[in-house]
């Protein structure tokens, strides 16, 4: 794992998200998601999810919504996906030679090495603001 270079040390990475009505956001990530913000600036919002972070930010620009902006990991993506569907979040349909989900889950072979999966589960939603969100659960 790559973290000192060059003189310096990467301690940690975060990512974040544009909004175009912070509020808006907020109480998506709130009501749908069952997140609440750790920190508040103005401007923006922190949100701890384990061992990392990542951030709503006002802005005037809007995301294209057509790459996975952050990924969510979870132990049971089964038991994510029903209890968000219950909560109102809507999952995307995919269905090309290259990914196809069922029922809003799509099973991908391979997986990253360090994680040490043979694949995994993995579903896409949009939030408020149009970020494509990505959850996914590793398959050993």
């Amino acid at each position: 794992m790559q973290t000192n270079v060059d003189g310096f040390e990467y301690s940690s990475v975060a990512a974040r998200l544009p909004a175009q009505d912070l509020e808006r956001a907020r109480r998506f990530y709130s009501e749908k998601l069952g997140l609440e913000p750790d920190e508040a600036r103005p401007g923006g919002y922190l949100y701890f999810c384990g061992n990392n972070a990542f951030g709503l930010f006002a802005s005037s620009g809007a995301s294209s919504g057509t790459h996975t902006q952050m990924g969510l990991e979870v132990t049971d993506l089964r038991a994510a996906v029903t209890a968000l569907r219950a909560r109102g979040v809507v999952f995307e349909s995919y269905d090309s030679p290259e990914l196809k989900t069922v029922n809003g889950i799509a099973e991908i072979a391979g997986n990253y090495a360090s994680k040490g999966g043979k694949g995994e589960l993995a579903a896409w939603f949009k939030d408020s603001e149009g970020n494509l969100i990505g959850m996914g659960q590793a398959l050993r």
